[in-house]
């Protein structure tokens, strides 16, 4: 069970560095606090880009623990030296980007065509007035798993506009429900970057960990709309009239720009969206790759086995959706193969950040671990007595709060809870669960360093003592939700 520390390896030997001073275990642990230390002022205090922060600490707990230039980097001949910093990269990439290039890419393609109005509209339609706030929430989840959180945010927050304007009642009322579906996804589930760096990290099938972030995240999402409409009746906000008309201007500079660019162009792009293309698109990715998970179970080796395996693949299972959302959101409904093209391409264009953050937070894992300051930590955390899964969302909880980069939480946090899981007999599913409480505490407490905060406030029109209220609070909820029910599976399976 999780709730029982993992046994320890005993952690490599290294004598250089600040270990020559210090020594043992406690200068390992000199060293990880120290590192963590300069990672967090590096971000908050010098402002430095994350992907920069992250390589340089990597760099200089490596020495400080007394790894050599060689195990670092290698050697210019390439040999058989092994390079932390290229495996740590390379091995972490190889594993997301192919996924997160695949979900961008479809999450634009649902943007674009209207497919997240389309679906707004017809929540609304269906809940009617006195549920519009189940009906954002709805929208928030359903539209939350394809695309990222400020993307759902820029595409919704009209709907939101309009619902309020309606009713005359606080904006909290709708933007809240919504804002806890966007978020529950992007923490929970693939293919967000937070979930699928850590399945890497911690070599987790991917249909475990869409099946225990549907199975915490929706106990989550809920306590969140709670919070949501007790907040919403006790805080009035106004709808912004500045946003509404700015985001009118925006949808048509975006409309005029496809037209230009021959995106979206030509009367069938604006048919209207049909709901089974988009539950077609959303919901086959998930099918397949929890088909492809369970079967793997239940069957033995068979044909049949082996085909669900390699449709299941996240590769191949997001390439299928990518493909079908170009027919029935794209070609089936007048764009042009140029236009395909055009939408794809530029949605790749802020994906380089996310890779390079990620890429260098499996550097750090590797150097961590390759040094014996992960299994230092591990070792120590062990003889507190607490359970690996608190650790995993504590740990995970300090570094989003002092830093504010949820990415950056998750990655960190992997790479030091790793050895903690290695030296165990840990199932998928358990490993899954971890992966939860890491994605739960990577959302706690969103403040003032962490641009989803300003995003919230400028966009919905709420002034920073209420956001910290109504939106601070309720990723808090979130969180704490998310983790109780991950701890209390954990003792279970």
């Amino acid at each position: 069970m999780l709730l029982a520390a993992a046994p320890a390896a005993p952690s490599p030997p290294h004598t250089g560095g600040l270990l020559a001073l210090i020594g043992g275990t406690g200068g390992l642990l000199t060293v990880a606090a120290l590192g963590i230390a300069l990672l967090l002022v590096l971000i908050i205090k010098v402002r430095l880009q994350p992907f920069v922060a992250l390589l340089a600490v990597s760099i200089a707990v490596g020495l400080a623990a007394g790894l050599s230039v060689t195990e670092l980097f290698g050697t210019v001949q390439k040999s058989n030296a092994v390079s932390l910093i290229e495996n740590g990269m390379g091995g972490t990439l190889g594993h997301i980007a192919i996924i997160i290039g695949l979900g961008t890419m479809l999450g634009s393609i649902l943007e674009v065509s209207g497919g997240a109005e389309a679906l707004s509209s017809r929540l609304l339609g269906l809940f009617g007035e006195k549920r519009a706030p189940l009906a954002m929430g709805l929208t928030g989840l359903i539209f939350g798993i394809p695309v990222f959180f400020d993307v759902g945010i820029f595409v919704l927050a009209p709907i939101v506009y309009a619902a309020t304007k309606r009713s005359g009642k606080s904006i909290l009322l709708y933007a809240m429900p919504l804002l806890a579906g966007l978020s529950m996804t992007h923490a929970f589930l693939p293919p967000h970057p937070g979930p699928v760096a850590a399945a890497g990290l911690l070599h987790v099938d991917l249909g475990w960990v869409i099946v225990m972030g549907i199975a915490t995240g929706v106990p989550a999402v809920l306590a969140g709309w709670a919070y949501a409409a007790w907040i919403g009746k006790r805080v009035h906000v106004p709808v912004p009239a500045d946003m509404v008309e700015a985001a009118e201007e925006a949808k048509a500079a975006v409309r005029a720009e496809r037209r230009a660019a021959g995106a979206g162009d030509g009367e069938g792009a604006e048919k209207p969206v049909s709901m089974g293309a988009l539950a077609a698109i959303i919901g086959t990715p998930l099918v397949l790759i929890l088909l492809a998970t369970f079967s793997s179970i239940a069957f033995d080796p068979s044909t049949g086995r082996s085909v669900l395996e390699f449709f299941g693949n996240p590769f191949v299972a997001l390439t299928i959706a990518l493909f079908l959302a170009y027919y029935l959101l794209g070609i089936r409904r007048g764009w042009s193969r140029k236009s395909l093209e055009t939408v794809s391409t530029a949605s790749l264009k802020p994906v380089g950040n996310i890779l390079l953050v990620v890429g260098a937070g499996g550097v750090f894992g590797a150097v961590l671990k390759g040094s014996g300051v992960a299994q230092a930590l591990a070792d120590t955390f062990d003889s507190a007595g607490l359970p690996v899964i608190v650790l995993a969302w504590l740990i995970s909880v300090v570094l989003r709060v002092a830093q504010g980069s949820a990415t950056v939480a998750i990655v960190t946090t992997a790479g030091i809870v790793a050895p903690m899981l290695s030296a165990g007999d840990f199932s998928q599913a358990h490993l899954a669960l971890v992966i939860m409480a890491i994605s739960a505490g990577s959302i706690f407490a969103s403040h003032v360093n962490d641009g989803g905060f300003w995003m919230v406030a400028k966009y919905f029109g709420i002034s920073e003592r209420d956001t910290l209220k109504s939106w601070t609070v309720l990723e808090s909820v979130l969180s704490v939700a998310g983790f109780v029910v991950a701890a209390v599976l954990s003792v279970f399976i």
